[in-house]
């Protein structure tokens, strides 16, 4: 396979609709192993408007560029509650890539 699976978790504010499904929000990446390309996106907001909307936020984002891009995309285009929990989960996604990339470089065939 030419692709990783990475997820990144935060809190969601209270007062959200996908509060009363999700404790916390969550986004998944598919993501290219060789350039960091996100391939497809995807997210626990309760509608898929949004989910839709984040992924083509990310989709085409490499993460080799690190991960300012996007979190400034998310807090200029996206005006909902879960906007400072977005920020977060993918805070958390790429510290799950660096993790990921680390690993790669000790240990390279695991």
């Amino acid at each position: 396979m030419n692709t990783i699976f990475i997820a990144g978790h935060a809190r969601l504010p209270s007062g959200m609709a996908a509060k009363s499904i999700y404790e916390t929000l969550t986004i998944t990446a598919e993501i290219d192993k060789k350039y960091a390309v996100i391939v497809a996106a995807n997210c626990t907001l309760a509608t898929d408007h949004g989910k839709e909307f984040v992924h083509q936020l990310l989709r085409g984002h490499s993460l080799q560029d690190g991960i300012t891009k996007p979190i400034e995309e998310v807090k200029q285009h996206y005006l909902g509650k879960a906007g400072n929990a977005l920020a977060s989960a993918l805070n958390d996604l790429y510290k799950q890539y660096e993790n990921y990339k680390r690993n790669q470089e000790t240990h390279p065939y695991e």
